[in-house]
Order: structure tokens, then C-alpha cells, then sequence
């Protein structure tokens, strides 16, 4: 039974040229790969192709992976090179320095952009992390293995980002902002 093996198990059992267990690691993997090309791209459609690419260069490379039990970071660092490369691809405009402040709150509408906004401002650490854990719903355990930090790390990560998210969710016209 695949979803019992433990990640190293499969990861070595792919490197072997199993593809059972490359497609099981691509099933646990994909959604945190995607997360990881959004925090970077903004654009799902590109970040699912850039956690594709990641996947396409994992399988190739896999043999030459020296620790199993770090695979989940391994791609990661895969899937963020590729989420850059199609970026500078794309070539994506620098995000503007001053936040747009809303007169009298904000729509529905106005509400997303203004919230997408104040994400896309975070450091790439800190969406990453948002993004793994609130866009994904990894548990604190799936994203230690996929960035390779502790999960005191995450926890300290998630509540910065939170803090940021809401100075400027206040900035921009919201009134109470509790995350």
C-alpha cells in the first residue's frame, strides 16, 4: 500500500525506476509544489506548470538526490527555480511601493485585490509559508518537510506574516483586521 510507505521508502523505490512510487510522491507533493509556484508567480495556472516542470526535472534528476529524507526540500528548491524562471519569463512588473488606501472600505471585489496586494508584499519566506498553510492545508509537519525548517520556524514565520497581512490590511482601509 503506497499511502502508508514513508516519503524516503518511495523516493528510493523511484530512483530505482518505480513509477508507482514517483507517482505517489508526485500525488503528496503536488498541491505544496503548486502553493510554492504561486507564493512566487501570482498566477495559478503558471505555477501549476511550473510544479509540472519541477516534477519533469525531479524524475530526471532523482537518482542523483543524495538524502531521501529530503526530498520534499529538494523539490522545493526546484519548483522556486522554475516559478522564478517563468516569472522573468513573463516578466512580471515590480510591485508598487505605496499601498492604494480605500476611502470608506472596500467592496467585496476591492477586498480580494486588496488582500492579494498585501500577500504579494510579504517576503517569499513568508507567502510561501501562507500559502503552504492557509492556500494548501499542509499541516505544520508536511511544510517542515517541504522547506526544511522546524516547526517552531513555521510557527514563527506564519505569525510575522500574519502581522504584516494585517498593518496593512489597516492601512488600506480596513477596520478591524484580526488574524
Amino acid at each position: 500500500m503506497m499511502e502508508s510507505k514513508p516519503d524516503s521508502v518511495l523516493v528510493e523505490q523511484a530512483a530505482k525506476g518505480d513509477g508507482e512510487s514517483f507517482t505517489e510522491l508526485c500525488r503528496r507533493y503536488y498541491g505544496a509544489m503548486v502553493a510554492i509556484g504561486h507564493a512566487i508567480i501570482r498566477d495559478r495556472h503558471l505555477a501549476e506548470d511550473a510544479a509540472q516542470q519541477a516534477f519533469a526535472k525531479a524524475a530526471v534528476n532523482l537518482p542523483k538526490l543524495r538524502r531521501a529524507d529530503q526530498f520534499g526540500l529538494w523539490l522545493a528548491a526546484i519548483c522556486r527555480n522554475e516559478a522564478k524562471d517563468l516569472a522573468r519569463a513573463r516578466r512580471e512588473p515590480p510591485v508598487a511601493e505605496e499601498p492604494a488606501v480605500v476611502e470608506g472600505g472596500a467592496d467585496s471585489g476591492e477586498s480580494d485585490k486588496i488582500v492579494r496586494e498585501a500577500l504579494s508584499r510579504l517576503p517569499a519566506e513568508a507567502k510561501e509559508v501562507i500559502y503552504l498553510r492557509f492556500y494548501d492545508g499542509l499541516s505544520y509537519d508536511r511544510i517542515s518537510a517541504v522547506l526544511g525548517i522546524s516547526e517552531q520556524a513555521i510557527n514563527g514565520r506564519l505569525r510575522r506574516a500574519k502581522k504584516r497581512l494585517a498593518q496593512y490590511l489597516r492601512r488600506s482601509g480596513f477596520d478591524e483586521v484580526d488574524l
